[in-house]
């Protein structure tokens, strides 16, 4: 990659949701965006998804690890050798346990491995440094946010809410020089977004996910198992934060519900987590920009609507592509990375230090 000037990265995400692989192009110089590319998601299959289900929790070594590893490095070496022109890539490998208090964290996948196959330097283990030294190693897409604020000219604190399988929320104040100045950003994990309804719909209808929300536009909210959700200590906690993807499963047990209430109740349960975390922000926000399989889900967005009192909005109002923003976020952050400039620091993941993270692995 050369050393300097604006060059066209690629990235790649695989989520919590465990739906598939998510690529694009950006042409930054690890400051600005200049350019969006072409983008491209390769989607699990059934037995992927499977394998990688039954990775879920565990860490290096355990049973299950290295076939987990196996489907990511596979999917995203078939993904990413369609793009050309990549200069470098960013590659966050597939989180399978995340625990940045105790054992670190763990996102399965060989960048290396993916130097070798695709002819180009990898920057990969983006989390690993941050949690070493005493961050979260989560969020790290909001460097990449404070980056699209300014792409989009905006010129007042707004909030960029991704939901995922979990979910996090940066506060950007675009009006800072850089990311990383004081009072420029702040970012936690908000609480569970898509994973657990995902899970419920799983197990009760077999589909993946409710889509659009229907399922839970019939329902009514359990707002007693919402307080009692809302009582999880994780709430009472300083951010920055972060979580695993299953730290709340014995917290939203939605019991003898019906599958439309227990679908009404785990999309609000989403806002009314968000809600809570939005009481940490410096100043309130006048604009909620959503991205993340989340925003297409109309009942978590009207929760968000009523529970904020601010209308969420789907990041495409802003011109921006919600289903690939963390996969830009990647690419962006590989020439962070690759360049020498911070991806994380004290207020996104309460790291002690501004820290780039991230190995960066050349096909030699």
């Amino acid at each position: 990659m050369r050393s300097g000037g604006a060059v066209w990265a690629l990235g790649a995400m695989s989520g919590t949701s465990l739906d598939g692989v998510d690529a694009a192009m950006v042409m930054t110089d690890g400051e600005r965006i200049l350019e969006f590319g072409p983008s491209a998601f390769r989607p699990y299959s059934a037995a992927e998804q499977a394998v990688l289900r039954a990775g879920l929790g565990r860490w290096p070594g355990e049973d299950g690890v290295a076939e987990a590893a196996e489907v990511v490095e596979t999917a995203h070496a078939d993904l990413l050798s369609r793009f050309s022109g990549a200069e470098v890539v960013g590659f966050h490998g597939q989180t399978l346990a995340h625990d940045p208090k105790g054992r670190g964290t763990h996102q399965a996948g060989d960048g290396s491995l993916l130097a070798h196959a695709l002819g180009l330097p990898v920057v990969w283990d983006f989390r690993t440094a941050d949690v070493a030294m005493g961050g979260q190693g989560a969020p790290l897409a909001p460097f990449f946010h404070f980056a699209c604020a300014r792409w989009m000219a905006a010129a007042q604190p707004l909030a960029m809410l991704n939901l995922g399988g979990v979910g996090n929320v940066t506060w950007i104040d675009p009006r800072q020089p850089a990311p990383e100045s004081y009072g420029a950003l702040l970012a936690f994990d908000t609480g569970p977004a898509n994973a657990p309804l995902n899970d419920l719909m799983l197990a009760r209808t077999g589909q993946p996910l409710d889509p659009d929300g229907a399922t839970g536009l019939r329902g009514a909210v359990d707002e007693g198992r919402i307080a009692a959700f809302l009582s999880h200590p994780f709430f009472h906690r300083m951010p920055p934060k972060s979580l695993d993807r299953n730290d709340f499963h014995s917290s939203l047990d939605m019991g003898n519900l019906s599958t439309e209430d227990a679908a009404a109740t785990l999309a609000a349960a989403v806002a009314a987590a968000v809600a809570r975390g939005a009481e940490h922000f410096p100043v309130p926000v006048t604009r909620l920009l959503v991205t993340g399989g989340g925003r297409r889900n109309a009942r978590i967005m009207a929760e968000l609507t009523a529970r904020l009192r601010v209308e969420a909005e789907p990041i495409e109002a802003a011109g921006l592509d919600g289903d690939m923003l963390e996969a830009q976020a990647f690419a962006y952050l590989a020439v962070r990375v690759a360049r020498g400039l911070p991806t994380s620091g004290p207020a996104t993941t309460g790291v002690a230090a501004m820290v780039g993270g991230g190995k960066v692995s050349r096909p030699d």
